[in-house]
């Protein structure tokens, strides 16, 4: 893998684990985080990637991240307006009520105390 795919995981990971645990994602964090982890990256990743990620709600984008091909594909990094609006569009198809038919032991000819 090559170095910079390197640090820009290693950023997400650190805005990852910061979001996990309810803190606010600051580029300060996430270099105390790396610096931790013993990782050394260009210093304007994490500025960057603190920025990007302080405008995604990374839990919605997380669990909306397989429901269309568009949110599916996007990276966090890129995440902050492109990926956020079909994840926004896709949510609103999955708002449709359900209609759920029941079924019935009849049409097997049996029933369940027969």
């Amino acid at each position: 893998m090559s170095e910079i795919k390197t640090e820009e995981l290693a950023c997400i990971y650190s805005g990852l684990l910061l979001q996990d645990d309810g803190i606010e994602i600051t580029a300060d964090k996430i270099k105390t985080l790396l610096e931790a982890a013993n990782i050394t990256v260009a210093s304007h990743w994490p500025g960057l990637y603190a920025r990007s990620l302080a405008k995604v709600n990374i839990p919605e984008l997380l669990l909306n991240a397989g429901s269309s091909g568009a949110a599916g594909a996007a990276p966090v990094a890129a995440a902050t307006g492109a990926a956020a609006a079909p994840a926004a569009a896709a949510k609103k198809e999955e708002k449709k009520p359900e209609v759920k038919k029941e079924e019935s032991d009849d049409d097997m000819g049996m029933g369940l105390f027969d």
